[in-house]
């Protein structure tokens, strides 16, 4: 068993983003694996509820880039496989303008829910050859008319992306 507290989230670099180690409990056939509840730091993010859960699978040599929302605040956790998740922060007045961030997100050793606020760039892609499976739990509702997406060779994030 992991022994996590988990009443503490960390700062990742990027004003906002939040890395909350979860717990993955062993259990005969397969381990629990934690991902919101009353106690855990970020829950309380969510106020009175959320706005919805969903599953997202990235396939081996897929990149999903770049994203960011302007009202909906992410919550991800990977319960199966293992991803690069890159972040780029250009939102105008933060004090973190112009960081970008990399970070592993999955299992065995990267279990945690990773949080990214409105206005921040997001990407990811599977480490290894295995798919991915991210979890997110939204604050509201999808709505499509606040997402907006730009390609992953986009000029305007100083990131290039190279698959494993």
């Amino acid at each position: 068993m992991m022994d996590i507290d988990e009443s503490t989230a960390q700062d990742v670099g990027i004003t906002g983003v939040k890395m909350q180690p979860l717990a993955i409990i062993p259990t005969p056939g397969g381990p629990v694996l934690h991902m919101l509840r009353p106690g855990v730091a970020l829950f309380s993010d969510f106020g009175e509820g959320f706005g919805e859960v969903y599953f997202s699978e990235v396939l081996p040599g897929h990149i999903k880039a770049w994203k960011r929302h302007t009202r909906q605040t992410q919550h991800f956790a990977v319960p199966v496989g293992q991803l690069k998740v890159v972040l780029y922060d250009d939102r105008e007045h933060s004090p973190t303008r112009g960081v970008l961030c990399e970070l592993q997100l999955g299992r065995p050793d990267h279990y945690g829910l990773l949080r990214i606020p409105v206005n921040v760039w997001y990407g990811f892609t599977p480490i290894g050859t295995a798919p991915a499976l991210i979890c997110n739990c939204a604050d509201i509702p999808h709505d499509p008319t606040e997402g907006i997406t730009i390609p992953a060779d986009s000029p305007s994030i100083p990131y290039h992306w190279q698959l494993d």
